[in-house]
């Protein structure tokens, strides 16, 4: 079932995600979801495995890009975040595109990489190709209405605001840091790399995640 809440469980402490201001006043921790564990590790396995979100957006070359249909069978990363972010969203993003630099070619061609805005008002498909054209060109930029954006990532248990403009003008959009990553075999999404995963995290997980294993 969409939109359920990940419930951890009760045999050990449980660590909340929380949603991440990305802008200069960063703030603001609300829970978002629960996994097992004391500690979350940077790449952390769900309690319960959930449904990838059921969106029909706009990519970056301007086309109707339907999530379900064009993920199905392929290993996904999807990332809620924005590309005027100054710091959590690229580097995010670079972090997945070193690790993918390192698989072989036939994999790096089956996996998709979704980069889906928070903040479709300025997020066009033109930004968002030259955004992550400095990044990875075969990551697929996703827009659109920003009720569709949040009504999928709260499916997926991901907290988005709508984007708030400050008295200087700096544009805060905040959102949860999760990347969710869903395996080939099932289409459905097990494991999360935390805030803090790095390029080194990633390297490790993704031969694993891309065979539908635990990384």
């Amino acid at each position: 079932m969409r939109g359920k809440t990940l419930i951890a469980a009760v045999l050990t402490a449980a660590a909340a995600l929380t949603l991440t201001a990305c802008g200069p006043d960063d703030g603001g921790d609300k829970p978002v979801a629960s996994v097992s564990g004391a500690t979350a590790k940077p790449i952390v396995t769900l309690d319960d495995p959930i449904e990838k979100p059921d969106l029909t957006l706009t990519d970056s070359d301007g086309k109707p890009y339907d999530l379900l249909a064009k993920t199905k069978g392929h290993p996904t990363l999807i990332y809620f975040g924005y590309t005027n972010c100054p710091d959590v969203c690229p580097l995010t993003m670079a972090n997945i595109a070193v690790a993918v630099k390192q698989l072989p070619k036939a994999e790096q061609d089956d996996l998709r990489v979704l980069f889906i805005t928070s903040d479709p008002e300025r997020d066009t498909p033109q930004a968002l190709k030259k955004w992550l054209g400095g990044i990875n060109k075969n990551f697929t930029g996703l827009t659109g209405k920003f009720a569709d954006i949040q009504r999928g990532a709260r499916d997926v248990s991901i907290g988005i605001d709508k984007p708030v403009v400050k008295k200087n003008g700096d544009v805060i959009s905040t959102h949860g840091a999760q990347v969710l990553m869903a395996s080939p075999k099932d289409d459905r999404i097990h494991w999360m790399g935390m805030q803090d995963a790095t390029a080194d995290n990633y390297t490790s997980a993704l031969p694993k995640l891309i065979k539908g294993q635990n990384p």
